[in-house]
């Protein structure tokens, strides 16, 4: 199982980490360790003193695929979720600095929040799904999906060229604006609509 994260996919996004708006998805992977564990609190890391939130909108993958056209790519996930791709801001911009990959940034342990599921059957549009994240009930990030540079099918499209999609991997599609820091005791919770998907504590 892998976690496969694009970068940059929503343009006000971009905007406000005053990035380059990019000609194809940006891709980096979490290990399986990055994955916090279910009614468990969010530690900050000590190497960190900026760690922020992102909220994303994720895609389980159902079956094996290679070099997925477009139009089959629906046949290749039947779930949808929410989550957080935590960042070491503060880390990740020393990285950048140097040319060198996140990882460090965006990998360690604890960095991948993955929420409750809902069946594609019971989303109208997955073009069209309206998301967000409270931070001690202030909502600070709204998103849909209809924003995307590159939609969900698009997106398993360009993965499955260069990685084998595999039963159970999970891709984060992305994060809008809005993205900001924790702090210890915040209360993280993320809703499609008004579904809460997950709520976690920051210690």
């Amino acid at each position: 199982m892998k976690i496969i994260c694009i970068g940059r996919n929503y343009a006000e996004h971009i905007k406000e980490l005053e990035n380059e708006k990019p000609t194809d998805p940006v891709i980096f992977l979490k290990p399986d360790t990055a994955i916090l564990l279910k009614k468990q609190p969010f530690f900050i890391p000590d190497f960190s003193n900026d760690v922020h939130y992102e909220v994303e909108v994720l895609v389980k993958i159902n079956r094996i695929g290679k070099h997925i056209d477009k139009k089959f790519a629906h046949k290749y996930y039947n779930e949808i979720g929410l989550g957080i791709d935590f960042t070491a801001r503060d880390v990740q911009t020393k990285l950048k600095e140097k040319g060198l990959p996140w990882e460090k940034a965006k990998s360690f342990d604890g960095a991948a929040v993955i929420g409750d599921w809902i069946p594609i059957k019971d989303i109208k549009d997955v073009n069209a799904i309206e998301f967000s994240l409270k931070k001690n009930e202030n909502i600070v990030q709204i998103g849909n999906t209809s924003l995307m540079l590159w939609k969900i099918d698009e997106l398993i499209e360009y993965i499955s060229k260069y990685f084998t999609l595999k039963i159970g991997d999970i891709i984060f599609t992305g994060t809008p604006a809005g993205v900001g820091k924790v702090e210890v005791n915040d209360k993280l919770s993320g809703f499609i609509e008004d579904k809460k998907m997950f709520s976690i504590i920051v210690k």
